[in-house]
């Protein structure tokens, strides 16, 4: 498991020219790995041979049009359950002194819920904790999955397995609302009011949810595991 998540992991973050290199060699580090079912596999082979043979810039292009202008697709868990409220700032804490206890810490600039980063961080916890672990956050990776199929996108296969694995199947929850890329100006005017703030509402569902009106809570309650790794 700890393989396949570590290449799930590197195949949802932004591509750099070392994701680009390795692309080829991820199928069969996942045969290797013997989680995924031939299906499962096949699914992910038009992504990998997109980033393989892709212009590095073209791909990283559509990659920040898909994910980060607005937020219907966040990679960031917690956006889809506390929005940018404060409750967000101290789960964020949280989580990075998780990643702390495990020898890891964060090198990029990135906020810990971002999800390649939680993935790399349940490579390296015993195999039943991770997919433990995994599958608190179900209910939102099933959402994103279905949303990214809706939107043809080779991303929605990465996400429709971590879906599976977290057996997240038939559960809804309400993410972001889906944004008009085309309204740029409107997406602009989103993130400056919400930028920078952890005092603001709720994320619109969250708190109708049962599933995950405690997710968090669970997902940060756990008594870590220490590793080898340090760093």
């Amino acid at each position: 498991m700890r393989l396949t998540l570590r290449v799930l992991s590197a195949l949802l973050r932004y591509p750099d020219a070392t994701v680009q290199d390795m692309a080829p060699e991820l199928a069969g580090l996942l045969a290797a790995d013997g989680l995924l079912s031939t299906e499962q596999r096949a699914a992910l082979q038009p992504l990998l041979d997109g980033l393989a043979s892709a212009d590095l810039l073209d791909a990283q292009e559509r990659y920040v049009a898909l994910f980060d202008r607005g937020r219907a697709v966040s990679l960031h868990l917690f956006e889809h359950v506390h929005g940018e409220s404060r409750d967000r700032g101290q789960a964020m804490v949280d989580l990075r002194d998780r990643y702390e206890a495990q020898g890891l810490e964060i090198a990029a600039k990135e906020l810990p819920d971002y999800l390649p980063l939680f993935l790399e961080y349940l490579s390296v916890l015993p195999p039943a904790q991770a997919a433990e672990e995994l599958a608190q956050p179900g209910v939102i990776l099933s959402a994103l999955a279905e949303r990214l199929e809706e939107k043809a996108t080779p991303y929605a296969a990465p996400m429709r397995i971590l879906a599976d694995l977290a057996g997240a199947g038939g559960e809804a929850f309400e993410i972001a609302p889906a944004d008009d890329p085309d309204d740029l100006a409107a997406l602009d005017a989103a993130w400056e009011e919400e930028q920078v703030r952890f005092d603001g509402p709720v994320a619109p569902g969250a708190a109708d949810c049962p599933q995950v009106a405690g997710m968090v809570e669970r997902m940060l309650a756990q008594e870590p595991v220490r590793s080898q790794i340090h760093g």
